[in-house]
């Protein structure tokens, strides 16, 4: 069973972590964001430690939680996250049009997709696009989004993917 709820969380100088009316605060250099604890867990933040603790068993599934999620708060408002993807195709390309990322992928029409607030998006070439922002799981989730306009395919690779994503390749039809 996992223990990651017990862990204590180190909490970086330059951030601050506060606990009101079972609301969390983190802020630091990059931001601030918030959430909010479920009845019966607590955080103590002593000097530059912060331990989440749990009033019963009961809690024990959220107690791991609320600490991974502190502890991304933490890493988020201290040095950020970022996701960068690429597109392999022929005319596959990223843009900034705006407030939009638009994606030509091979289908009859550009896909416009809006940014939401809190990430920025930055285009190094037209085949690499990279995803910043302090929120993990807005980075990953927008990140997700924007793979899902054109999944890579198994047989040429074609498709936006993880730069890091290594995609199984299957064998294409033989000649009888």
């Amino acid at each position: 069973m996992s223990r990651i709820g017990n862990r204590k969380i180190a909490i970086p100088s330059g951030v601050t972590v506060t606990e009101e009316n079972g609301i969390v605060t983190v802020s630091g250099s990059k931001g601030t964001l918030t959430t909010s604890l479920v009845d019966g867990i607590t955080v103590k933040v002593e000097g530059d430690t912060l331990e989440v603790l749990r009033s019963n068993e009961l809690l024990k599934p959220m107690h791991g939680t609320i600490n991974a999620n502190i502890n991304n708060m933490i890493i988020g408002v201290s040095k950020g996250y970022e996701k960068q993807l690429e597109i392999l195709g022929v005319g596959y390309r990223f843009a900034l049009k705006g407030n939009k990322v638009v994606i030509s992928a091979g289908y009859s029409h550009q896909v416009e997709m809006d940014i939401p607030q809190g990430i920025t998006i930055e285009v190094p070439s037209n085949t690499e696009l990279t995803v910043k922002g302090i929120d993990k799981t807005l980075v990953g989730e927008y990140a997700a989004k924007i793979r899902k306009v054109r999944e890579p395919e198994p047989y040429k690779g074609k498709g936006i993917r993880y730069k890091d994503e290594h995609v199984r390749r299957k064998e294409g039809k033989k000649a009888a």
